[in-house]
């Protein structure tokens, strides 16, 4: 093909028709795919539920028609548990299991920890082996023994017909006296060897570590390899106890006064305390006892304080607050009240919203505005007389922005 007609094929044919049109069905589905982008977006900006506001709750509680109590004095302590052990071994050991973690449960007599029980039980199968070879010898013994008296009986009737001789008696009565003294000795071997089985036993029995009370573990102390005894080795290497558990129903508050005040308190007195992770939250108590003994460095004296309320929140070693109510006259006590009305929540709960006094309510992680009627403010609590009900998780402080049904969760202490 020469030049020309390879210019010619290069040549713009300006005659040729329009481009062809998508085909009906591609245009639908260009226009689909614009519509389905168009819905995303709009439900990107749009459809996305809003973030859960973080709040603050607290529960309403029925009213007491009690007349209020003054505090007389305001004390700081912590809250303390009287019965409280670190789980040991009796025996020294290797530790083979371990069965708690911090946070669980135990009940009375349950097994904490197994330690490596080979040398009693090998001890135990000796010790065993040992009585039985005892019981052995003691049946062989008495069975002499029959023999002996039965050999004696014979040479006494021989005797008396003149046919034996008076050695021969002596030595068959001889013979039996010895075979009855070894009966005696051997069942005394009998007796040590059950002694010393049961003993081992008891030995073996140490190596599984039980709950002496029922609890919750706060600390695990060792792990499984490690060796454990009763007393300390030193150096470190040696643990002391496998976990240390606290019987939650024996907490309780100890706080110190001071001892110019100690006159103020008195056994029994009632006492309302706060713990300082829910400041809201009045617990109902009274004084235990006033140690007799003075903190001179401190110049306090310790008071033992009982809580009424017994709830999963109360920890050991928890930061509280007391205060020591003057006790109520007997005769204003006696005297008839009105039945008390609505329940009581914390004052900040009660809020404004258009000249309505209203109070959000928590229900499955949605706020729900409700007009109240609201009473008296007592302290820092506050009466509600009709809108909500006893038990009614409410929020504390509501922020001025937060609407009927806004999504709502529980804001970290």
């Amino acid at each position: 093909m020469n030049q020309p007609d390879l210019l010619g094929q290069l040549r713009i044919d300006r005659n040729a028709g329009p481009e062809p049109e998508p085909s009906g069905a591609l245009r639908w589905v260009i226009v689909a795919a614009v519509v389905l982008l168009a819905g995303l977006a709009a439900w990107w900006f749009f459809g996305r539920a809003p973030a859960a506001v973080a709040v603050k709750t607290a529960r309403a509680t029925a009213a007491s028609n009690a007349a209020p109590i003054n505090s007389v004095l305001d004390a700081s302590g912590y809250v303390v548990a009287r019965r409280q052990a670190t789980v040991s071994a009796k025996v020294t050991g290797k530790v083979r299991e371990v069965l708690i973690e911090e946070g669980m449960r135990v009940e009375q007599d349950q097994i904490l920890a197994t330690l490596d029980d080979r040398d009693q039980q090998a001890d135990v199968n000796l010790r065993q082996a040992q009585l039985e070879s005892a019981r052995s010898q003691l049946a062989e013994i008495e069975a002499g023994l029959r023999q002996a008296r039965a050999d004696l009986a014979r040479q006494q009737e021989l005797f008396k017909r003149k046919l034996t001789s008076a050695t021969q008696l002596d030595a068959a009565r001889a013979q039996a006296d010895s075979l009855a003294a070894r009966l005696a000795s051997q069942r005394h071997q009998v007796e040590v060897a059950a002694k010393s089985l049961e003993m081992s036993r008891v030995f073996l029995a140490d190596t599984v570590i039980r709950a002496p009370f029922a609890g919750v573990v706060i600390a695990k102390a060792a792990q499984p390899g490690e060796m454990i005894s009763p007393i300390s080795a030193g150096g470190g290497f040696t643990r002391t106890g496998i976990g240390t558990i606290v019987d939650m129903d024996s907490l309780e508050v100890e706080v110190d006064v001071n001892e110019a005040f100690i006159g103020r308190v008195a056994a029994k007195m009632p006492i309302e305390a706060t713990l300082n992770a829910y400041p809201d939250w009045r617990i109902p108590g009274s004084v235990v006892a006033v140690i007799p003994a003075a903190d001179r460095t401190k110049a306090t004296v310790r008071v033992r304080v009982a809580l009424n309320e017994k709830d999963a929140r109360i920890v050991p070693d928890m930061g509280v607050r007391v205060a020591f109510l003057e006790s109520r006259d007997a005769a204003a006590e006696a005297a008839p009240r009105p039945a008390a009305r609505g329940v009581m929540v914390p004052d900040s709960a009660v809020v404004q919203r258009d000249g309505r006094s209203v109070v959000f309510v928590v229900d499955e992680g949605r706020a729900e505005m409700r007009n109240v009627e609201s009473g008296a403010a007592q302290g820092v609590s506050r009466n509600v007389l009709s809108g909500i009900q006893s038990g009614d998780s409410v929020v504390v402080g509501p922020p001025a922005d937060l609407k009927d049904g806004a999504a709502v969760e529980e804001a970290p202490p």
